[in-house]
């Protein structure tokens, strides 16, 4: 649990320091390469030392506290990332980290967060050293921005260091909104939210120093930063890292660290639980043994109970207990974590009436009421409660009047892991960060674009505010008709799909965009495929699709950490931008529909 002496600590620097004074040559960071070979330890001294180090020379090259510093590393580096990371805090500098160039999305993003965060310097390692410097010539708004390789810095520099003053309100890093619903955003995240949450994590997970670590998550990610580096500095326990194409190259790496290093804390969106049920083969679990971890965190993206199910099956006669699923949910806006389950705290599971669901009403129905029609529209995951503080309200998003016990609204939440705003953004801070109860003026609160609802003041998300489809007074939610085609047939099963609706003559129409892969294009006629579509929606929904469109495998856009961007990929669909391989359209022609479909 949390340490004693944590109120003491304003800041992640006088963190550092007090666990280097208490334990210097404890192993703290632990990299795994491929196969889960160890490359390299940071103990707590030489992460201070190095941290030391990269801060005096920051200094010398004139960055004052309070400049942004942007940092991109390539995956495997990510020792040399975790000390650039606390270089920057030591030197009093704000943080920003990007996932380093390796598409051209990337490279994009990379340089929108260096134009949008206005960055004094870049630091990455030297293998990245010559393709970022001649990507950002390239650029006259950034050519100015000098980029630096850390592994040159001299230790000695350490001696030379000169700590900035530094407080618990002073800004630690802009962590940028994923950008899944529009335009990324720099959350405002001081060393007093990073603490607050770190106690949050700590305590929701039970964590202390007994405990051990395995994350694979990206550093760039709020999940894989606080998760894989905060958290086990706060609470003292080592973790070993391992790049996030090493897993989802061979997710057995994952599940064998665990194994290996008796870990106890790991975890991921719900996507990685899938990719190991999907991908690991039964015979390559020999000797693999999950009998001590306790938290199976799952966050980022909707859990889905069916995961749950299948995962605990799966992997049951190696230990795995499904007491361990620690379901979660946060974002950017709240450090990470805003509600989470509680150790060993069996998750629990609702099943919802869809057709009140649709109404923004709740209504339980039993388990066994849904027996034979097991789709993930129908259940719905607790991600826990709050806790030390946080508060959650569920809110009419409209009239900001609070929601009844059986009403869906949208998630607002007040506490001290709530950032501090948008960075050089004072139109959107002021409408997320500035919420008012309308009945009691009570306030103010992170209006988080989620919804869902409490019950037994556990929190349940329902879907995304702005991606909510409206079509005959009804709410569907995209990932339900995602989720329900992905079961539909084996062509879809590990492809993408995104839902979204369209205005045309005035009318929501109903849009349906899946990916289907090359070999999937042979298991059945295209036509069969738009057809069974067409069936599963209207089937399961009540609703006919308008449009259905089958593109090619990889093309629905993404962010970095893989949620689809629907509002961007509508913006693509309506712009003919996505590489089709069949349309179907419903047209109306005399009163009559015409179920018609072309060849793109």
């Amino acid at each position: 649990m949390q340490n004693p002496q944590a109120n003491s600590w304003s800041t992640l620097v006088e963190l550092l320091q007090f666990r280097t004074v208490a334990q210097p040559h404890q192993d703290l960071y632990i990299f795994l390469k491929d196969d889960n070979v160890e490359s390299g330890c940071l103990t707590y001294a030489t992460l201070d030392r190095k941290a030391r180090a990269i801060a005096a020379y920051l200094q010398t090259q004139s960055v004052q506290p309070g400049q942004r510093v942007l940092l991109s590393y390539p995956l495997t580096e990510g020792l040399a990332f975790i000390a650039a990371f606390f270089g920057c805090l030591y030197a009093g500098a704000v943080v920003v980290t990007a996932w380093p160039p390796m598409n051209q999305s990337l490279s994009s993003e990379l340089q929108y967060k260096a134009a949008d965060a206005a960055v004094s310097l870049g630091l990455t390692a030297q293998t990245l050293l010559a393709q970022i410097q001649t990507t950002f010539g390239q650029n006259p708004e950034l050519a100015h921005i000098p980029w630096l390789a850390t592994e040159p810095f001299s230790l000695d520099l350490a001696e030379d260091w000169q700590a900035p003053e530094l407080a618990s309100h002073t800004l630690a890093y802009l962590q940028y909104t994923a950008g899944s619903t529009g335009i990324p955003k720099g959350a405002m995240i001081s060393h007093k939210n990073l603490l607050h949450n770190s106690a949050v994590i700590a305590h929701c997970f039970g964590a202390t120093r007994d405990d051990r670590g395995v994350i694979w998550l990206p550093l760039y990610h709020d999940m894989g930063l606080i998760g894989g580096i905060l958290q086990p500095l706060y609470a003292s326990f080592p973790v070993c890292l391992m790049s996030p194409l090493s897993f989802m190259r061979r997710p057995l790496r994952w599940l064998q660290a665990i194994s290996h290093y008796r870990a106890t804390i790991s975890g991921g969106p719900n996507f990685a639980y899938e990719l190991c049920i999907d991908k690991i083969k039964s015979a390559d679990l020999k000797r693999l043994d999950l009998s001590t971890w306790t938290i199976a965190f799952n966050g980022a993206e909707p859990v889905q109970a069916r995961t749950l199910e299948r995962f605990a099956a799966a992997f049951a006669p190696y230990q795995f207990r499904p007491e361990a699923f620690c379901p979660c949910y946060g974002m950017a806006e709240t450090t990470v974590m805003a509600a989470s389950n509680l150790k060993l705290q069996t998750p629990q599971v609702l099943y919802l009436d869809p057709d009140a669901l649709a109404q923004n009403q709740v209504r339980q129905i039993k388990e066994e009421q849904v027996a034979g029609l097991r789709v993930e529209n129908r259940s719905a995951v607790s991600c826990g409660q709050a806790v030390l503080g946080q508060q959650i309200r569920i809110v009419d998003p409209e009239t900001c009047q609070p929601c009844s016990v059986d009403q869906v609204g949208e998630i607002w939440i007040a506490g001290d892991s709530v950032a501090q705003g948008y960075w050089n953004n004072a139109e959107a801070t002021a409408a997320t960060f500035q919420g008012c109860l309308a009945n009691t003026g009570e306030g103010t609160f992170l209006r988080t674009g989620d919804i869902g609802f409490l019950a037994s003041e556990q929190l349940y998300i329902t879907g995304r505010l702005k991606e909510v489809i409206i079509i005959w007074g009804r709410n569907l939610y995209p990932q339900h008709l995602e989720q329900a085609i992905a079961q539909s047939h084996p062509a879809f099963a590990f492809s993408q799909g995104a839902a979204f609706s369209l205005e045309q003559d005035g009318q929501e129409q109903l849009v349906i965009v899946q990916e289907i892969s090359r070999r999937s294009q042979h298991s059945a006629p295209l036509t069969d495929l738009v057809a069974i579509i067409q069936t599963t929606i209207s089937q399961q929904f009540l609703v006919e699709p308008q449009q259905i469109a089958l593109v090619k495998s990889g093309s629905i856009p993404k962010t970095p950490t893989g949620k689809v961007q629907r509002i961007h990929c509508r913006q693509q669909w309506r712009n003919g931008q996505l590489p089709v391989i069949h349309t179907w359209r419903q047209t109306i022609s005399g009163g009559n529909i015409d179920w018609e479909a072309a060849l793109a």
